[in-house]
């Protein structure tokens, strides 16, 4: 009996999950899909851009300070640590970015930073909400 009821439980689960997972998405669904691809594309992905490239320029000026410096070690110290903290921030948000990336595409978000793809559609105004 129970050999019968699972192997009926089994068949039941394999049959009616596809037709769960291929249904339509509840009422409201599509606003808030809607709502977090502005929020990523237009407040989320550039913000995380922005504070990579300040990282990146933390890293560059350390490495500058380092280099210009060679004969003042309490300089040197400084370029160190302005060097050590660009990369912390470097290694911080692409770890964001990693996150956010896999979160929207877990939940099939579609991300609107396809400008590999259509560098023309990316470049026309910056200063336009994408619809």
């Amino acid at each position: 009996m129970k050999q019968f009821l699972r192997t009926h439980l089994y068949l039941f689960l394999l049959f009616v999950l596809p037709a769960v997972t291929f249904a339509a998405p509840p009422p409201g669904t599509t606003e808030a899909q809607a709502f977090v691809d502005k929020l990523n594309s237009v407040i989320l992905f550039p913000t995380i851009a922005l504070l990579s490239a300040v990282a990146f320029f933390v890293f560059l000026w350390g490495t500058a300070q380092y280099f210009m410096n060679a004969n003042n070690d309490a300089a040197r110290e400084q370029g160190v640590k302005h060097i050590t903290w660009g990369i912390i921030g470097l290694v911080v948000m692409l770890s964001a970015f990693a996150i956010l990336e896999l979160a929207t595409t877990t939940v099939g978000l579609s991300n609107e930073l396809d400008c590999a793809n259509d560098p023309a559609n990316c470049a026309n105004n910056p200063f336009v909400v994408p619809t």
